[in-house]
């Protein structure tokens, strides 16, 4: 027979449990729509940008940039995009799982490459599994900014113009709705892939449109390659910060729900055990009356 104390000990935990996981799902919720603002406010200056390189770049003649020219890869890097924090589901065991899969193709392939990891869950778990990292992050939150993804792009940029990596890709949960988001990996440099990409998404039927290059192509590819692979990261930093908080929120609201059926289940339990031991008692008394007579 359980004990009464012990039940009421436990229920009052679970209570207290359920008013935390409650009040996460509310922050999640409250940070989830800042974020997907910002991801939406995003996504159509992401795309028309990369259409717009792309569509320079095919008018520039015989002018390009270095960001565009595809080479064979001697030397990639992948950088993975994780949450500092847990309690959201599968969201980082997702993104690991698909950066797995692009490591174990390097290792098959024979092909040198560094890692770097954004998020102390992703820190974590590949220091768990002995792989080096070359550069760690742990400070983008639920609101990355422009200027600090800005010093990763230069950085990545300068380490594919200088020829010491030929290939850059990440891995991160790419949001498509709020209702759907799916674990990636995407190859940023060279954007050559990106512009074809870019272009092939316009209509087909668009008529092609011929620029003029004031003061030169060059200048202005040398501007604006850079932003554009600058703006595509931060919408991948913005895609991961979005899908994190939903991932959270189902995951608090799952444990809210779970904890109070547990509830439901300990205050039956309790009901029981306190009617059985009333039925006990009075039993007793019964058969202590009856053994008077």
């Amino acid at each position: 027979m359980a004990n009464l104390r012990a039940l009421v000990k436990r229920r009052k935990a679970v209570r207290n449990i359920r008013k935390i996981t409650k009040t996460m799902e509310l922050i999640a919720t409250s940070r989830f729509q800042r974020a997907l603002k910002r991801a939406q406010e995003a996504e159509a200056f992401t795309r028309k940008i990369a259409e717009l390189a792309a569509d320079l770049s095919h008018n520039a003649g015989d002018v390009s940039h270095p960001l565009l020219v595809s080479r064979p890869v001697k030397k990639s890097l992948l950088l993975v995009l994780t949450a500092n924090r847990g309690l959201c589901g599968g969201y980082n065991a997702s993104v690991v799982r698909e950066a797995m899969v692009a490591i174990r193709q390097y290792q098959a392939a024979n092909t040198p490459f560094d890692l770097e990891v954004s998020g102390k869950r992703g820190i974590a778990f590949f220091k768990f599994q002995g792989l080096a990292r070359t550069q760690e992050y742990t400070h983008f939150e639920d609101k990355p900014s422009f200027a600090e993804v800005d010093v990763v792009a230069s950085r990545l940029i300068e380490l594919y113009a200088t020829g010491q990596i030929d290939e850059v890709k990440v891995a991160y949960m790419k949001f498509i709705n709020p209702a759907r988001q799916t674990a990636v990996v995407e190859t940023l440099l060279p954007l050559a892939s990106v512009a074809a990409t870019s272009s092939a998404a316009a209509a087909p039927s668009a008529t092609r449109v011929n620029y003029e290059f004031l003061p030169d192509a060059s200048e202005i590819l040398e501007e604006l390659v850079p932003l554009a692979l600058k703006i595509r990261l931060f919408k991948c930093f913005l895609d991961a910060a979005v899908s994190e908080q939903i991932a959270r929120r189902v995951a608090m609201k799952a444990a809210t729900e779970n904890a109070g059926e547990l509830i439901k289940e300990i205050t039956r339990l309790y009901n029981r055990t306190r009617q059985a031991n009333i039925t006990k008692e009075i039993s007793e008394l019964i058969a202590g009356a009856e053994a008077l007579k």
